[in-house]
């Protein structure tokens, strides 16, 4: 039979049953819409969580760590040379935090096609004092510019200007804990000593907020010559050197690369953040799981439908066969029937579920924890629109295929006989 008369049919014996046929659509609509609206927000929160470590995080992170020498003296002893020693309390080895030759090693990296850029640091341990009270904390010498370019910080600073720093010799920019701390504020001075005993006052042009309070209560920023005189080391004193890849996948493996080759420590940030990157997929795993669970409602809604309609219908469906509809057709009228169900409630759905996530975009989010998030983050990812879409058609054609087929195999003697 034609394509087209199956589907008029179809459709009549859709209207014949409207009520139900509509409820069974509208279970499509909201398996659909509460699909893309939780799916949305939960990659939209993911992606706010990940730019609140990742995003700071270089994909690799070059520095010297402090470590036991590989080679102890008594290996080296030629009367010992053929023996396995073991040795016990063996003391750590401190070859310093720089990494010498770092501006070669900047130079050999920012030429490789899989880096975006480098930046240097310098990180050390200081004591902030203000007037009796002496607080613990980190400073790091930062190029302003590079800084900014691959990790944006100045989106997360609240007061100020990191470009300051650049500008304004022997400043510094402090997190807002420590700020709260100190009683602190922009203009105000604040005297720095290093664990050498090293001792300078810094102006404030800044504060810096990460939202992670562990980060906000020791965390400051200075440029790299102020961390260089604050040490009073030289100009070309560096101890760490991030990178940033145009594919974060390599990380890994161009992490043990540049360690071999440049013979310092390496990390990459999948190494850092493993744990954190757990938590992601986990939560991943629960919105799908959700959303494809009250796909499946939906399609068992739909399978009921057909399956009632198919006993109220028992006549239909002999007349249809009695007049020359073979089986096949009769499962293509039903399968049809379905796969129109599928179509409208996905069409629905997908506009509600933009609507709910639009909405759910525009709904304020105001903590002092986030201060660069103004409303829920959502996804609009034009991915899971067509996977909910596509997963409801599969549904709907399953609910279908069942009663189709037994739409199919009904004797139209019996049923006719039977009246």
């Amino acid at each position: 039979m034609k394509t087209g008369l199956l589907l008029t049919i179809a459709l009549a014996l859709l209207k014949a049953r409207l009520k139900q046929s509509v409820v069974a659509a509208a279970g499509v609509t909201f398996g659909i819409a509460m699909f893309i609206a939780l799916i949305s927000f939960m990659t939209g929160l993911n992606k706010m969580l990940d730019s609140l470590v990742i995003n700071r995080t270089p994909h690799i992170r070059l520095y010297n760590a402090i470590a036991p020498s590989k080679i102890q003296p008594v290996n080296m002893a030629a009367e010992f040379g053929a023996f396995r020693n073991f040795i016990q309390s063996v003391k750590p080895k401190d070859d310093g935090k720089q990494i010498y030759n770092a501006m070669r090693i900047i130079k050999a990296i920012r030429a490789d096609e899989r880096v975006i850029d480098v930046a240097p640091k310098i990180s050390t341990s200081v004591f902030f004092n203000s007037g009796t009270i002496q607080i613990s904390g980190i400073v790091d010498g930062i190029d302003v510019e590079l800084e900014q370019k691959l990790f944006n910080l100045n989106d997360n600073v609240i007061e100020g200007n990191i470009s300051d720093l650049g500008v304004v010799s022997n400043s510094i920019i402090i997190g807002k804990g420590l700020a709260d701390k100190l009683i602190l504020n922009i203009g105000d001075m604040v005297r720095v000593t290093t664990a050498d005993g090293e001792m300078s006052m810094l102006k404030i042009i800044g504060i810096v907020q990460f939202g992670i309070a562990e980060v906000d209560d020791v965390q400051s920023f200075t440029s790299v010559q102020t961390a260089q005189k604050l040490q009073g080391k030289a100009a070309g004193y560096i101890t760490d050197i991030q990178v940033k890849l145009k594919n974060i996948a390599f990380a890994p493996a161009v992490s043990k690369e540049y360690a071999r080759l440049f013979g310092v420590n390496a990390i990459d940030i999948q190494t850092a953040n493993a744990q954190f990157e757990t938590g992601t997929n986990v939560r991943n795993i629960i919105a799908y799981s959700v959303s494809v669970a009250l796909l499946i409602v939906a399609g068992f809604g739909i399978y009921n439908i057909l399956n009632m309609l198919i006993y109220e219908k028992m006549d239909t469906i002999a007349i249809l066969k009695a007049t020359g509809f073979s089986g096949k057709d009769v499962k293509a009228i039903f399968i049809q029937l379905s796969m129109t169900l599928g179509v409208v409630g996905g069409v629905f759905g997908v506009l509600l579920g933009y609507c709910m996530s639009l909405i759910i975009s525009h709904i304020s989010f105001k903590t002092t924890a986030l201060p660069t998030i103004k409303t829920y983050p959502v996804n609009f990812e034009l991915i899971y629109y067509v996977i909910g879409v596509g997963f409801a058609l599969i549904t709907t054609y399953f609910a279908g295929l069942l009663p189709a087929r037994k739409a199919a195999k009904i004797d139209p003697v019996g049923i006719i006989r039977g009246k």
